[in-house]
């Protein structure tokens, strides 16, 4: 196994739970990619939040089969939640070490601290070394896989985070949108903007000075996950209704819905930090603060982590990979998690899963492992690797474009097709578990 972020760890988990031993090759704390702070297993290095968690979502879905297959990663989240409204967002800090521990405990896993260049040899390998991968091992793994040239990649970027305590509480408000979430008093602390005070920051946010790309490539942004400047370059209103829509919002000061609001999501249980929501970017430092505080609840805002933007890899799935990831030109080659061209924390812990149950498999000797039905999450997601939707292969978090639905019957609202899709979703994940033999760990 080569990487320690959560494919690997999850995939490393279950394959010891299932008799297998594990090598975890691991550069940490040897070395750091440039979007990693600590030394744990299983950093989160963007967002906190691990998305959706309403079963009218297909990341609900997702979530909803991973805890019933025991996923080390969900367990963790679920054990370290913060208040998120509607989503699934963990204290980062508690999250790494509870995975770190379960790894470095394991008597099955022994993790090895080195930097790997190339893709190692054994019977069973799997490389979930996550979209920064190194450019040695990038090179070496593409040609193993049978691809050329220099893979698929694309740019992308992380949002700053605030101390708590300098977000102006007379100039901002906490709430859901439409007044859902786990606390009365509201899970966001919400920056609400006038319309001369949107503008302004959407021409703060043209003009401001952004970090120079070191690729000669033009960069190509995942569309998940845009930095926000380029949003705003798509048009004036974009961002009003992008990540700063104020739908389901209102200013309890003004007793009306803001023009615009910024929302501020926690990051550790202590409510110490907040993240900006859909403020990835790639301005500069000085920028950052500049363009930020012109938001009237940011202006003494103290920044404990700058936004940054960075080259994110993955293979092209479809023509390099089989079933359950493993390599069309060399038997016994995985490639897992955001590497194969999942998207998403929780994607990339469904691959692992997923892979570790395939590797489990074959080195039994068993018949191969059916793949999950098409009307799961799991399902979906392994479809999308393999390219059974026909659109130019891009990374995908889940959606409901991937799930085989049931059909809309006359008069049926969106969101109870979605909860009937969510329970046939769900059944049918547990009867594939039952049919495939595969047992709770």
């Amino acid at each position: 196994m080569v990487g320690g972020g959560l494919a690997g760890c999850e995939a490393a988990h279950h394959l010891a739970a299932r008799g297998v031993r594990v090598q975890l090759l691991e550069m940490k704390p040897r070395a750091r990619t440039p979007a990693h702070s600590v030394d744990e297993l299983g950093e989160l290095v963007c967002s906190n939040s691990l998305g959706n968690d309403r079963p009218t979502t297909a990341a609900g879905l997702l979530k909803a089969e991973l805890r019933m297959a025991g996923s080390l990663v969900m367990g963790c989240a679920d054990a370290c939640t913060v208040p998120a409204g509607g989503a699934l967002a963990v204290d980062r800090t508690q999250f790494a070490r509870r995975i770190t521990e379960a790894i470095r405990t394991s008597e099955m896993i022994e993790v090895l601290e080195a930097e790997v260049d190339a893709v190692p040899e054994g019977p069973a390998v799997i490389v979930a070394t996550g979209p920064m991968t190194a450019p040695p091992l990038s090179v070496d793994l593409l040609g193993a896989l049978g691809g050329d040239g220099d893979g698929l990649h694309y740019w992308d970027a992380i949002s700053p985070i605030v101390e708590a305590e300098s977000v102006d509480p007379g100039a901002s408000f906490s709430a859901n949108r439409w007044d859902r979430g786990e606390s009365p008093e509201g899970d966001y602390v919400n920056c609400p903007m006038d319309e001369d005070g949107y503008a302004g920051f959407v021409q703060a946010l043209l003009e401001a000075e952004k970090v120079p790309l070191t690729d000669f490539e033009e960069p190509r942004y995942y569309e998940g996950c845009l930095p926000i400047e380029v949003l705003a370059e798509r048009g004036r209103n974009t961002l009003a209704f992008g990540p700063l829509k104020p739908a389901g919002l209102k200013d309890p000061r003004t007793g009306s819905r803001p023009y615009a609001v910024l929302q501020l999501r926690h990051e550790d249980r202590q409510g110490e930090a907040l993240n900006l929501v859909g403020c990835q970017t790639r301005m500069t430092r000085p920028e950052q603060k500049r363009v930020f505080r012109a938001i009237p609840a940011l202006r003494q805002a103290r920044f404990l982590r700058y936004g940054q933007i960075h080259r994110n890899t993955f293979v092209d799935g479809p023509s390099l990979l089989d079933a359950f990831m493993e390599s069309r030109a060399r038997e016994g080659l995985f490639v897992t998690g955001q590497l194969c061209g999942v998207e998403g924390y929780l994607e990339s812990t469904a691959a692992g899963l997923l892979t570790a149950l395939a590797v489990a498999r074959k080195l039994e000797g068993g018949d191969p492992l059916e793949m999950p039905p098409a009307t799961t999450a799991c399902g979906g997601l392994m479809r999308h690797v393999q390219g059974h939707f026909g659109a130019p292969f891009q990374p995908s978090g889940i959606n409901w474009a991937l799930v085989q639905m049931p059909p809309r019957r006359k008069g049926q609202r969106k969101h109870e097709q979605r909860e009937e899709a969510f329970r046939q979703g769900s059944d049918a994940f547990g009867a594939w578990m039952d049919d495939e033999n595969i047992r709770l760990i």
